[in-house]
């Protein structure tokens, strides 16, 4: 891949990320109007994630498999954090971790348009549970969206390391 054709990815992948953060405040209301937004996305012109074929899981690279598991131990280290395990003072540096992972599955995807879109629809949500604990107390309610894309990941994606990790 050329210089610019890669400058050219990066960007655009940046924008979509910058687009669905800039969505997320929106997509986080509760109450009666997110269970109104769930049952119908599509009927409001709101773009739903690609899933695979019924019994098909999109295949996954090296950069994939290496983000998404930092991911899974710096979700678990806030985990035990929420719990009363450790310092506070490792908040922000997991969440570093995190925003790292996303960066770098990111610059080094190679993955179809649909399983990128449907990457992209999790590492969404890695990117503002990120920013959530950095900005506020660690809490059950700001893991859970992070906790919900790992469990999601696998459903998704063909990861033969994962269910190996799990057992961590």
């Amino acid at each position: 891949m050329s210089r610019s054709n890669f400058r050219a990815r990066l960007a655009t992948r940046g924008a979509v990320i910058a687009t669905l953060l800039l969505a997320a405040p929106a997509m986080a209301q509760s109450g009666s109007h997110a269970a109104h937004a769930a049952h119908a996305p599509a009927a409001h012109g709101v773009a739903t994630s690609p899933v695979p074929r019924a019994g098909q899981r999109w295949s996954t690279d090296a950069a994939l498999r290496d983000g998404m598991l930092r991911i899974r131990q710096a979700v678990g280290g806030l985990d035990h954090l929420q719990h009363g395990h450790g310092s506070p003072a490792l908040v922000p540096v997991l969440a570093d971790q995190i925003q790292a992972a996303v960066n770098d599955m990111i610059a080094s995807c190679e993955l179809a348009p649909d399983a990128d879109a449907a990457l992209h629809g999790l590492l969404v949500k890695f990117i503002a549970g990120a920013q959530a604990v950095r900005s506020g107390p660690v809490t059950a309610d700001a893991l859970r969206p992070m906790q919900d894309a790992l469990a999601q990941y696998p459903v998704l994606f063909d990861d033969p390391t994962w269910k190996a990790a799990s057992a961590d």
